[in-house]
């Protein structure tokens, strides 16, 4: 219904949610409805740009350097101080913004929870209001949960992790509010609710309000992201540069501009991120019509790879160069109960992974799940004495193009091609019904991982002469024969969404079979939820 309040043409066509009223308020529904008039345009147009790239990639260009932004590389500047709340940031964790997913992170004793709103949170009405009235109840320190077993989990009074939040990315919208007729961003809508409703009490309590921003994949991006923050802190009356930020680098095209996204930000950013999971997906998305840059089984793609050890190299050169932390990326694995051997070999590579980011010189990593907090945390106190490696310059770090694209060795094979089958048609079906963060195989899967499953299937289906380790093709008619076993392979039941894996197996078939790979699985899957 409109509101008729303050005569803003701003509208809910969706029945309300649990907490719906006291989240969007008045002043809420009018601090969105100026954001949407404010800067939609902009973020039209950096769509288009997007659009326009990819389309000169796909007809055989490469990413690369930008030749006007030459001065802001080769010249010296440093960010804005980083605040002491952030200042170490050895371990991390992430996940959803679902009541006791929030109080056990904040629990946990990680340096940082990152609040997902983006992939590992479906975006139903109920979702994300709910996790705004979570996050709202969390800062107020009165957040609590009941679980059906009677357990009941609570803020401990020491709790000292750090809040940030991830809002979703400029490429999605928020079909649920309708600004003069038309949906206004997903990202928006994240940031201005959570901002209006926290950011006076974080900023007095010199925790922020701080961010998290996914899928950049050029310095305008960031300058927009940088405008709509001054406009909230001046709106809400804080400091310009209060609002602190950390950038995801997930994109391909991103890596070739992170001196500009830095220097874009440089009043707020305090860091990037190895987004490693949604790189890899980046990397075949932007490759996707590039038959020499085809990439094997998801599994045989490892930090060590080429393309993703430059990557992570030169993140850590180009941070440190401006007094800004690089992030590691995140560990995926979850505890493997009733076989330690099994789970004794999942630790050990955790460790390995987190030994190569600390001693490369990252200043800390990513886990998504509390039993790897102390794995990962032993690691970065033997290998990084201070709070942070920022004295790690990494001038030996490679900044070359070809470093940077070159395509990793390895095969594709029939259980790497079913896997990703599996893993698509299981977190669609989650996602679907309403969970964004899925344990699947022992790894907390969300959309990147899926994203990566789903392109990988698509490009090995559509360049052709891509053939199985075996020297079989690879080929629709074996595509058609392992989906349609896909519930032949599943438990009979207690899996996450199991009500709509056979609508999850359609929308994998059409976005397979589609002649153009889709940006993003979410996007098709989102007008279904």
């Amino acid at each position: 219904m409109a509101d008729a309040s303050n005569h803003r043409d701003i509208e809910f066509p969706t029945p309300a949610a649990p907490g719906q009223e006291a989240i969007l308020t008045p002043a809420a529904r009018e601090l969105i409805a100026d954001l949407h008039r404010r800067f939609e345009p902009q973020r039209q147009a950096l769509l288009a740009a997007r659009r326009a790239r990819q389309a000169r990639l796909d007809a055989g260009g490469l990413p690369d350097f930008r030749a006007d932004t030459r001065s802001i590389r080769e010249s010296d500047w440093r960010v804005a101080p980083i605040p002491a709340a952030l200042q170490d940031r050895r371990v991390e964790i992430t996940g959803p913004v679902d009541r006791k997913m929030i109080i056990n992170a904040l629990n946990s004793g990680a340096r940082v929870f990152m609040a997902d709103f983006e992939d590992s949170t479906s975006p139903t009405w109920a979702n994300l209001v709910e996790g705004q009235v979570n996050l709202r109840d969390a800062v107020a320190g009165s957040i609590s949960f009941t679980a059906e077993n009677g357990r009941h989990y609570a803020l401990k009074p020491d709790a000292a992790t750090v809040l940030m939040v991830r809002p979703r990315g400029w490429h999605l919208t928020e079909k649920h509010a309708l600004v003069d007729g038309h949906r206004v961003s997903g990202g928006l809508f994240d940031l201005a609710l959570f901002a209006l409703h926290n950011a006076a009490a974080l900023a007095a309590r010199d925790r922020g309000p701080y961010f998290y921003l996914p899928k950049l994949e050029a310095m305008e991006e960031a300058a927009l992201w940088d405008e709509v923050l001054a406009f909230l802190e001046v709106r809400l009356g804080l400091p310009i540069g209060a609002m602190k930020v950390t950038v995801l680098i997930e994109t391909l095209p991103a890596v070739f501009e992170m001196d500009e996204i830095l220097h874009a930000l440089r009043a707020r950013i305090v860091g990037l991120n190895c987004g490693r999971w949604d790189y890899i997906f980046s990397y075949i998305k932007t490759f996707r019509r590039h038959a020499d840059r085809v990439l094997p089984d998801r599994s045989q793609v490892t930090m060590g790879s080429g393309f993703l050890s430059a990557y992570s190299q030169l993140l850590i050169r180009t941070c440190h160069r401006r007094g800004a932390f690089a992030m590691g990326g995140m560990a995926a694995q979850i505890p493997i109960s009733g076989d330690p051997e099994a789970n004794e070999k999942a630790l050990a590579r955790v460790r390995a992974d987190k030994e190569r980011e600390a001693r490369n010189g990252h200043d800390g990593t990513w886990v998504a799940h509390p039993a790897l907090i102390p794995v990962a945390q032993a690691v970065f106190d033997q290998h990084m004495r201070g709070p942070n490696n920022l004295a790690v310059a990494r001038e030996d770090a490679s900044a070359a193009r070809d470093a940077l694209i070159a395509p990793c060795g390895g095969s594709i094979t029939r259980e790497g091609f079913q896997a990703n089958v599996d893993v698509c048609v299981r977190y669609l079906a989650a996602w679907l019904d309403g969970l964004g963060c899925v344990p699947i195989n022992h790894l907390m899967e969300d959309a990147a991982t899926a994203e990566i499953s789903r392109a990988q299937l698509w490009q090995w289906l559509h360049l052709g002469d891509q053939v199985f380790e075996d020297g079989a093709a690879v080929d629709f008619a074996w595509f058609d024969a392992v989906l349609a076993r896909v519930p032949q392979r599943l438990p009979e039941s207690g899996l996450p969404g199991q009500s709509k894996i056979p609508e999850a197996m359609a929308l994998l078939s059409e976005l397979t079979r589609a002649d153009e790979l889709a940006d993003f699985l979410t996007l098709p899957a989102y007008e279904r939820i």
